[in-house]
């Protein structure tokens, strides 16, 4: 009997310390996906990192419960150390990031960003450490390499192997990059094609080169956008390959010639240092598309400013390049349109190329000092660059060399210039990148403003350096005037620039006019022109229309809105939308709202529109009158209430522009 007992007990304890060691594992278990699972503060976004057998290393979003990015691969190939399989995760360290910012232009004034991280030390097998840091916001996912490099030996950037990986059903709004040294005088790639829209994850670029960013996706009923932030100049920057096998995209690095080139010396292509040195942040937006318009992700993850800059004023110009191209930079017309940016009360003129041969240095200090006389800053345009392309416009490669540059700006600052737009960028080299930042940087030394052309994507430059005021990076409006399939395009590529290319970033498209372009039919109404200014976000806002064309096309009433448009936003919201038909969206300035919506499609829509924000305020209502008429009666103005339901006919390829004051 007591051998039976004996045996009892023995079973007893085994039993409960078999228990006890399962109940040990499955909570190591639980400690190590919580150590690898990241969420948003609301808990709305979660990221889970994961290591298959091999040591790949992946990375996976849900949203609300539903995955909207497969396993999707993290990895890095330098020319010493890879980073792609092998790998074993070290350390964990959580924490969170809160942050205030102010942007002096942009879609809102005041900031604030809260996330979650966590910071994963890994190594490969031979030893070597990398580091990859993840961010969890309300709005979205970030993650940053970061190489510590202790033994100070030169790294070099091979290649990522940086996927996203989407389920088969989801839609995809993509821009192809140009081939690099096509187009004409060999400018290319300066982010200037059309989006192609709504098309299969697995559908092949136009370009070998590839997508470039934002990358806007639908997953369902979820949205992702998918950029870069964070450009520092020690690192090239990126974008998506041209193929996407079962829906996953890989990063791709710049084309060979995508580098800074002076005197037959080529710059770096691809990062490389013998420091510590880390990536941009790769940001992935994830929400609805009321989501993108408010977000300021892009500009969360960027580099605080380097400087407060009080000299930074953003605002309005006049230029007469647009419409009347080059022989409009004379002395003469330049005067015309600083009166005419006076009269209409904007802060600038821009004087665009071959103003130094055309005008002189010494008469555009007469117009600066005009031009000042009358409340107006005058902007004078460079050429960039060195030996990449075959541009003649001048003044050209006078800003390769930094006590060159600086010269030239100590000039224009004693001239009375106010600012500097820089054109014919090569690409998106690490050379590249960090002559942006160079640029910028010096010029604010001499109190100058900045706006890049033929250019990469901005990635939060702007906040960086408040005095990068805007980039193109967009087929704008000067391709609308040299080709006719760019015009007919032109309201379905508008109606997609909110959602991509301008949801983080300013972006000089230069818009509106009322006024028929040379040799070119306009398929937008007035009241499409009209609305173009509140959508489209540029710290400078360079309207193409002419004195001439706004005293014959636009009524007292359009001349009093064009008057007062800000491009600094306290707060944006999406009323309506969808990415290439149809938007309008909501900004906030002081006490007042503006509200801005087009039609890109062919047909009229009834949109019903909730104006809860401004309950109960009267506003004035300008859009196209019900007649296809030209001049100032194109136009139709109205009063209107603000209610939980307004309803509005939008003609095809029409807009609108309401303010409650």
């Amino acid at each position: 009997m007591k051998m039976i007992i004996k045996l009892a007990l023995a079973v007893t304890l085994a039993v409960w310390v078999a228990g006890c060691t399962n109940q040990a594992g499955l909570n190591a278990e639980n400690k190590n996906i919580e150590r690898q699972t990241i969420n948003s503060p609301d808990k709305s976004l979660k990221v889970r990192l994961s290591l298959d057998e091999s040591g790949k290393v992946f990375y996976s979003i849900s949203r609300n419960g539903e995955q909207v990015m497969l396993p999707s691969q993290l990895g890095v190939e330098l020319n010493s150390q890879a980073f792609t399989d092998g790998l074993t995760i070290t350390d964990v360290d959580a924490g969170k990031v809160n942050d205030s910012y102010t942007l002096l232009h942009g879609k809102q004034r005041d900031i604030t960003y809260n996330a979650n991280e966590k910071i994963y030390s890994l190594k490969n097998k031979q030893g070597d450490k990398l580091i990859i840091a993840f961010r969890v916001s309300n709005d979205g996912v970030a993650f940053q390499y970061r190489f510590p490099n202790t033994a100070k030996q030169l790294l070099a950037v091979k290649k990522e192997i940086t996927s996203f990986a989407f389920e088969h059903t989801t839609k995809a709004w993509l821009q192809p990059i140009a081939v690099a040294q096509t187009g004409w005088a060999n400018t290319n790639p300066s982010y200037e094609e059309h989006y192609q829209m709504n098309i299969p994850v697995d559908t092949v670029s136009p370009s070998p080169a590839g997508w470039v960013f934002p990358a806007l996706f639908k997953a369902n009923k979820h949205w992702l956008l998918i950029t870069e932030a964070g450009m520092n100049g020690d690192y090239h920057a990126s974008r998506l390959h041209a193929e996407s096998p079962n829906g996953e995209y890989s990063l791709g690095i710049p084309m060979a010639a995508e580098v800074f080139e002076q005197d037959g010396n080529k710059g770096a292509l691809l990062a490389q240092s013998n420091t510590a040195f880390h990536s941009p942040w790769r940001v992935i937006l994830v929400g609805g598309l009321d989501t993108i318009i408010a977000s300021t992700l892009g500009t969360d993850l960027a580099d605080p400013a380097i400087a407060k800059m009080d000299f930074v004023k953003p605002g309005t110009a006049s230029w007469s390049w647009a419409l009347l191209k080059d022989e409009s930079v004379n002395y003469e017309t330049s005067l015309e349109f600083i009166d005419y940016a006076a009269e209409m009360g904007w802060d600038y003129t821009l004087v665009d190329a071959d103003w130094d041969r055309r005008i002189g240095y010494e008469r555009t200090a007469q117009l600066a000092a005009y031009a000042q006389s009358k409340n107006v800053g005058l902007l004078v345009w460079y050429n960039s660059s060195g030996d990449w392309n075959t541009t003649e416009y001048s003044p050209k490669s006078a800003l390769l060399d930094r006590d060159k540059r600086r010269a030239e700006f100590a000039r224009l600052q004693n001239m009375g210039v106010k600012g500097v737009k820089i054109d014919f960028f090569p690409g998106d080299g690490k050379s590249v990148m960090a002559y942006y930042n160079d640029l910028a940087k010096d010029a604010a030394d001499y109190n100058l403003l900045v706006n890049y052309h033929g250019s990469s994507l901005p990635r939060g430059l702007h906040r960086t350096y408040p005095n990068i005021m805007t980039m193109e990076s967009v087929h704008g409006f000067e391709m609308i005037t040299f080709m006719q399939p760019s015009a007919d395009k032109a309201a379905t590529h508008m109606a997609i620039l909110p959602f991509t290319r301008n949801a983080f970033d300013p972006m000089d498209f230069t818009p509106t006019t009322f006024s028929d372009i040379p040799n070119i039919e306009r398929r937008t109404s007035n009241g499409f022109e009209l609305a173009l200014p509140v959508l489209f976000l540029s710290g400078l806002q360079h309207i193409a229309e002419t004195a001439q064309g706004m005293a014959t096309n636009a009524p007292d009433y359009v001349k009093a809105y064009m008057r007062d448009i800000p491009v600094l936003w306290d707060e944006s919201k999406l009323i309506d939308g969808m990415p290439g038909e149809h938007v309008v969206i909501a900004r906030k300035h002081g006490e007042r709202w503006f509200v801005a919506g087009i039609n890109a499609t062919n047909e009229a829509i009834n949109l019903e529109m909730n104006f809860d924000f401004a309950l109960g305020k009267q506003g004035t209502l300008i859009t196209d009158s019900n007649i296809n008429t030209k001049g100032v009666e194109s136009f139709t103005s109205h009063t209107i209430t603000a209610t939980k339901n307004n309803a509005l006919t939008v003609k095809a390829n029409g807009g609108f522009v309401i303010v409650f004051n």
